[in-house]
Formats: structure tokens, C-alpha cells, sequence
């Protein structure tokens, strides 16, 4: 479990809470029920608006992994995938097969299953391709849902502050509500701004880098099992898949 969205979050949402307190303020007068629910339940309802049931469920499907998924590291495979070409070059393609049981990564069985099965390489590039591009959909989808709800829930923070106002002067010939009423009116903009830019948006960037992260992954792949296809040198190998990965993992394969 990566938990750098989950600390982020809860962090500043703390800070928050401390500053106002730090203030002089109560922390219980911004939770408030009715402008919380305008500001969560209408943002999500729109943004489930701009798109379709299928993308809800992908978007809530990937709240989960932003909070709790492991951050993908492509520098795991390296060692596996020399380990395979190591035995492909000494006893062949085919004996590969009982080593597949010991991998974890799924992507990769089913890339080596394709190339023992005798996949045409080119083929097998594209085939793989083709499951990388679909997964990149996906992961982007996920991530547009939650940053057009970064989008709209200022707006409707807005929305409930003209609405609290608007309760403001139904009150007037009541001048010691008022004070209470007008600030009540504010907290749904305070709830709009904050959950877009302490929650949405960092949901959906987190989604944006994994996704990221998933590709590098999955190329290192694709150009492993092409490697191991043509027969290279597993030392050539693994010059060539280090190569492809971020300085940070490079580093911590040489050491």
C-alpha cells in the first residue's frame, strides 16, 4: 500500500481543522449537514451527468485504489523477466511454462503464454498494445470523473451560499439570526472549494499516476517478451529493461 493520497488528504484536512480552531473557531460549525450534502451529493450527481453509468463505476471502483493501491514499480519484474530469457536461451521457449506458476503479475503470464504458444512477434506487440491502450482508457476515465467533480464543486459551494443568502433575507426582521444564518450561508463555498481541491482533484491525479505508472509497467513488458521471443542475450536484456525505467528504480536495481 502506497498511502501518500491517504496521508495528503487526512493531513490537510486536519490543518484545516486546527487552523480554524487556532482561530478561535469551532470545528463543529463546518459540519454542517444540509450545505455538505448539497456540495457532495449534487457534485457527484453531475458529474455522473457528464457521462455514464459504466464510467461511475470505474470511478468508484478506482476511489478504493487511489486511497489503498500499492504504487506500481516496473524495476520488480526486471529480475524476473532475465530469469525467464536466462532459461529460454538455455533449454527454449517451452519450459518456460513451469515457471509461470511463480509470477505474480498477470500481464506478464499472459505475455509469456503468447510467446510460448509460438505468437508471431509482431502480433504479440500489438495484441499487448492493444490491452495497454485499453487499460489506459480506463484509468483515465476514472480520473476525468473526479476531477470534473473538482470542477463543479466550487460552483455548487457557490450555488448553496446564494441559497443560505437568500434564507438571509427571508430573516431580516430577525437581526440577532442573522449573524448565525450568514455564516451557515458560507460554509457550503468553504465545503465546495475544499473538497474539490483537498479531495476531488487529488483522487483524480493519483488515478492520472497510477495509471502512469501501470503503463511503464506494462511496456517493460512487452519489450521483455520481445526480447526473450528473439532470443537476446539475457545480459543485453537487462541493460535494455533498466534502461527503460525511472533514475529512482535504476539506482536501486544497480545497488
Amino acid at each position: 500500500m502506497d498511502p501518500a493520497t491517504l496521508i495528503g488528504v487526512v493531513v490537510a484536512l486536519v490543518v484545516v481543522i486546527v487552523s480554524n480552531v487556532l482561530e478561535g473557531g469551532n470545528p463543529m460549525s463546518l459540519v454542517t449537514f444540509p450545505p455538505m450534502l448539497l456540495v457532495f451529493g449534487a457534485t457527484l450527481l453531475i458529474s455522473l451527468a457528464g457521462g455514464t453509468m459504466g464510467d461511475a463505476k470505474l470511478a468508484f471502483g478506482g476511489l478504493k485504489r487511489a486511497f489503498t493501491a500499492p504504487a506500481p514499480q516496473a524495476g520488480e519484474l526486471v529480475t524476473q523477466i532475465v530469469s525467464l530469457a536466462e532459461k529460454a536461451r538455455r533449454e527454449g521457449l517451452l519450459s518456460l511454462e513451469d515457471e509461470l506458476k511463480d509470477i505474480d503479475d498477470d500481464f506478464l503470464v499472459r505475455s509469456v503464454t503468447f510467446a510460448i504458444d509460438g505468437t508471431d512477434p509482431d502480433e504479440l506487440r500489438d495484441i499487448l498494445e492493444s490491452e495497454i491502450s485499453a487499460q489506459e482508457s480506463e484509468a483515465k476515465q476514472a480520473a476525468k470523473f473526479w476531477a470534473a467533480a473538482g470542477g463543479y464543486a466550487p460552483t455548487i459551494g457557490i450555488v448553496g451560499t446564494v441559497m443560505g443568502l437568500v434564507h438571509v433575507l427571508e430573516n431580516l426582521a430577525q437581526p440577532e439570526e442573522l449573524g448565525h444564518l450568514i455564516a451557515g450561508a458560507f460554509i457550503a463555498t468553504l465545503w465546495g472549494v475544499l473538497s474539490a481541491n483537498a479531495i476531488f482533484l487529488p483522487i483524480a491525479a493519483r488515478l492520472k499516476r497510477l495509471g502512469e505508472l501501470d503503463t511503464q509497467r506494462m511496456e517493460l513488458v512487452i519489450e521483455g517478451v520481445a526480447a526473450i521471443q528473439a532470443g537476446s542475450n539475457p545480459r543485453i536484456v537487462a541493460q535494455r529493461l533498466r534502461s527503460l525505467l525511472p533514475a529512482e528504480q535504476r539506482e536501486t536495481e544497480a545497488a
